[in-house]
């Protein structure tokens, strides 16, 4: 359905094609960052196996799907083929930012939704070649600072001392002198280095210089009556992480033909991914090395040689430690239209997305020698194991629409969509894995040391359907009032029969005062569009197939003695489960002054999600750890400004300036009858994401210090150490509050340069990399003071019951070098220390495009000819108070439970967790070459 700037009646933003490419960004998704306001883009990695999560206007639901709905085409999709597609073939992505799509798209749409049309190839075009290349280099962009004070060592009773082989860096004082290294390595020797400081940054000695390289090409072509697109693209990407690779190959295909009444058209996008990296805790390794060490000397030293004898070497886990993935999917999309007269049409839309894949993880086994055993008391002896998944899943959509279109009157203009969707999903997974190999290297479950008796297994399969009714139609009334008017029907399988079926409807209505009355605006104000909707929005809570039925497991340690047992699974989903619903409303104003050299679009919506789906810890004494209910309730608003400004504006010389700014805010309105609150993720009783009744959703708890009335640090006088407070309390919200967007582009003659910045605050995280910086002595607060005994910053001490004073004599941090290193174990488990201000300045994008002048190619097949220079993730600015210690915008986890950033590949029991390793931010820069013949 395709609409004039004019007839739309909610808030959408349009990104064209220009400023998806103009940074070379190899990802669709990362290219929309700080273009669109109101759209938040998070990672859950920095590496070749990261996933995006997209997000507009915030969270609506505490325990269901807040992303935002892709649609290519015209077809629902995903983010797999989103980000596999070739951006030069997209011809826009248009950004509806509100629930306007759910009456088309179903439920899916309630977030928002992601429109992308590729190019088709203009009717009756001649035939032409696209060929785009590119190169990029990547580098490690910064890593958490470090005292620089104080060098590698520990405390064994004689004060701060030079132990070689210790992961901290409770040493002495730096002094230059030359001084052995690490364990001993192979040939009995020593690695000598001068104990000195190598700088705050040294870990950044581990990475390498990424490198990714883009080709593709777009072949497009037609005649009268029809149209054809084929598409190439392989992208490679080599990572800092030396080995860690993927391979990316896109084919897509897009043709069209018109005749007499009939007209169809198709689209097939197919990819191939394959990837290897590292897979665990190789950045945790790294965090335990004091600033003397020199890395890189140590990358063939394995375990045995490593610098310290309490963690295991980093270039050890990043060879043995891994995973390979490979995956394949397909999409293919047609339809089939009848044009029954100027009035009436038909159309039939069908999709299919089918996906297969492989993930295999390994960690080969290590045996500590007993040599070190005997000399430093540690074993970091692993075993090996390997766990391998297979998976398919497909996606079928089938949509029926009858189009009317109408002029009522000379006046009046009427348009409907009536039509039939259906939806159907299947999916499986097989996994197998076990531990103790006997052939090192080969990951068979016949290789486990007791055969496939050892292995652990997994089969699961499961599949669901929904299927929809819906109408839409629009009223005009001589180019200025337009009426929107949806209505949807629903049927979820996942759902009792006496639920499945919910209905939702929506309106929203766009008046042009400049076009409804003469000369309005003067030559002042040229342009301008109201806007209201309300729109409500049914879901099933995105609950899986056969959630609402019992389910058995098979019982530990069964098969046995060849009888196998069952039980019931410990979380229950109600039967009786209904469809949450979300209803909003919007109301926009667009204006365009003195010929649209400037424009602002403004638009506040508010919304309220009433029965939510939710998973909340259940009483012991019914025996279950979850159940699933509807009970959760949220409300929230957002407001959005777009302003834009064409400074300049003449044939030679061009300035355009986009500004954005977005304020998103919720509130739990209620959870349960039982509980106030309900934990979704993280390190439990330390610091966990929660939806709490009264509070953004969603915050952090973590713990903190015992305070006085004064807000001052209670000291136990005892023994120097803080008190810590009892419980969890609130550390902030984990999601942005505000959002700024700047994009500029200057065009001098053929000369380009354009650039994407944003700001984000009103957010916070954890920080496990501050954590793991501290006890060992790597934080730079362990060093700021020298090394003893110091008065508690801003403390005081209860002297009597409610009687506090300012603490002037009662040191922290003892009196000996272990009492000091064991304060500071103190101060890493109290988790307000390691909440940090999420608040972040990016310059995301840069890039210098040259045009060559078409007229050197005048007797040649050449039509265009570009080169342009990149950069991305440019500059970042953080807080005093985040020291590096992680971009805010990465997490562990792809879905609600934000806010949480580990050192690694984690036993992170979270709603969500993935498996995937931590890295520091990287910064890319490139060059590239857009060829059109």
């Amino acid at each position: 359905i395709k609409r004039k700037k004019d007839e739309v009646t909610t808030a959408y933003q349009e990104v064209k094609t220009e400023e998806l490419v103009k940074a070379n960004n190899p990802s669709v998704i990362n290219s929309l960052a700080g273009k669109v306001s109101g759209l938040a883009i998070t990672t859950n990695s920095a590496g070749v196996a990261g996933e995006s999560r997209i997000v507009l206007r915030g969270n609506r639901s505490i325990s269901g799907n807040n992303e935002a709905l892709v649609v290519i085409d015209g077809a629902i999709s995903n983010t797999t083929f989103l980000d596999a597609l070739d951006p030069n073939i997209i011809e826009s992505v248009n950004v509806i930012k509100g629930a306007a799509g759910s009456a088309l798209y179903g439920s899916q749409g309630s977030n928002g939704a992601i429109i992308v049309t590729t190019k088709k190839g203009s009717v009756g075009e001649k035939m032409t070649l696209n060929i785009n290349t590119s190169v990029e280099f990547e580098t490690v962009d910064y890593v958490p600072e470090r005292q620089t004070r104080y060098g590698q060592g520990w405390d064994l009773g004689n004060g701060f001392e030079n132990i070689i082989y210790e992961n901290g860096a409770w040493g002495p004082e730096f002094d230059g002198q030359m001084v052995p290294v690490g364990l001993p390595q192979a040939d009995g020797n020593f690695i000598i280095a001068p104990f000195s400081t190598r700088g705050s940054d040294n870990i950044k000695e581990f990475f390498d210089t990424g490198f990714t390289r883009q080709n593709s090409f777009q072949l497009t072509g037609g005649n009268d009556t029809g149209y054809f697109r084929i598409g190439g693209r392989n992208v490679r990407t080599e990572f800092v992480i030396k080995n860690d690779q993927r391979k990316r190959n896109t084919f897509t295909l897009g043709a069209g033909q018109t005749i007499g009444k009939w007209s169809a058209n198709a689209n097939v996008i197919y990819t191939n991914t394959s990837a290897t990296y590292h897979n665990g805790d190789l950045y945790n390794q790294l965090l335990q090395t004091a600033s003397n060490i020199p890395i890189r000397e140590f990358e063939f030293s394995g375990n045995e040689g490593h610098w310290n004898a309490y963690y295991t070497n980093p270039y050890w886990n990043r060879d043995n430690q891994r995973a390979e993935t490979e995956s394949t999917n397909i999409s293919l999309a047609g339809d089939l239209a009848y044009s029954v007269n100027d009035n009436i049409s038909v159309k039939l839309l069908s999709n299919a997305r089918i996906n297969s894949g492989g993930f295999l993880q390994f960690q080969n086994e290590y045996i500590e020698p007993q040599e070190i055993i005997s000399n430093t008391g540690a074993n970091r002896s692993l075993p090996s194991s390997f766990v391998y998944n297979n998976t398919r899943s497909s996606a079928y959509y089938t949509d029926l629409f009858i189009n009317l279109d109408y002029m009522l009157t000379d006046d009046v203009s009427f348009a409907a969509n009536f039509g039939l969707n259906n939806q159907y999903f299947k999916s499986s997974r097989a996994q197998v894995g076990g531990t103790g190999l006997t052939i090192p290297g080969l990951y068979n479950s016949s290789n486990l040391s007791n055969g496939f008796d050892d292995a652990f297994t997994d089969d699961d399969r499961r599949a669901n359907s929904r299927i929809g009714a819906f109408a839409n139609v629009d009223l005009g009334y001589k180019d200025f009032l337009f009426l929107n008017v949806t209505g949807r029907n629903d049927w979820s399988s996942v759902l009792a029969k006496d639920n499945q079926s919910y209905f939702y409807p929506s309106a929203s209505l766009a008046f042009l005062p400049t076009k409804a009355f003469d000369n309005f605006g003067g030559d002042f104000l040229n342009y301008m569009k109201i806007t209201a909707a309300i729109v409500k929005v049914g879901n099933d809570g995105g609950i899986g197939a056969y959630a609402i039925q019992p389910i058995f497991n098979q019982a530990p340690q069964f098969p046995l003695g060849g009888q196998n047992s069952f039980l019931t699974d410990n979380g229950i989903t109600d039967p009786f489960l209904t469809p949450e619903f979300t209803t909003s409303q919007e109301v926009g104003v667009l204006f365009g002054f003195l010929n649209d050299r400037i424009t602002l679009d403004a638009s506040y919506s508010q919304f309220n999600t009433i029965d939510q789906i939710t998973s909340i810890d259940a009483s012991a004494a019914s025996g279950l750890s979850r159940t699933t209910i509807n009970v959760g309730e949220t409300e929230g608003y957002s407001l959005e400004f777009d302003l834009g400004l064409k400074v300049l504006r003449s044939d030679n010389l061009k300035w355009n300036v986009n500004l954005g700014y977005a304020l998103n805010d919720n509130e739990v309105v209620k959870v349960s009858d039982q509980a106030s609150q309900v934990p979704l993720g993280g390190f439990a009783g330390l610091a966990q994401v929660f939806a709490i009744e009264g509070e953004a959703f969603p915050v952090i708890q973590t713990n903190f210090y015992e305070r006085d009335p004064e807000g001052r640090v209670l000291i136990d006088p005892a023994n120097g150490n803080p008190i810590e407070a009892s419980g969890l309390k609130i550390a902030g919200r984990t999601t942005p509050k505000h959002i700024v967007n700047l994009n500029s582009s200057f065009t001098f003659k053929r000369l380009t340069l354009a650039a994407t910045m944003d700001y984000r605050t009103g957010h916070v995280f954890y920080s496990a990399v501050k954590e793991n910086m501290t006890w060992p002595g790597h934080a730079v607060e362990t060093a700021q003071g020298g090394r003893g005994a110091f008065i508690f910053p801003n403390s005081a001490i209860e002297t009597a019951p409610g009687v506090f004073e300012a603490n002037t004599t009662v040191p922290s941090g003892g009196t000996t070098a272990g009492a000091y290193i064991n304060w500071w174990g103190v101060y890493r488990g109290v988790g307000e220390n390691n909440i940090i201000d999420a608040s972040a300045f990016k310059l995301r994008e840069l890039s210098l495009r040259y045009d060559i002048n078409p007229d050197f190619f005048k007797n040649t097949f050449i039509t265009n000819l570009s080169v342009s220079a990149t950069a991305r993730n440019v500059f970042t600015l953080l807080p005093s108070e985040n020291r590096g210690y992680g971009d805010p915008e990465q997490g562990f986890s792809s879905g609600n439970s934000q806010g949480i950033q580990t050192v690694g590949n984690s036993a992170l029991q979270s709603n969500g967790a993935t498996n995937l390793a931590n890295y520091p931010p990287t910064r890319t820069i490139g060059l590239g070459v857009n060829l059109i013949f």
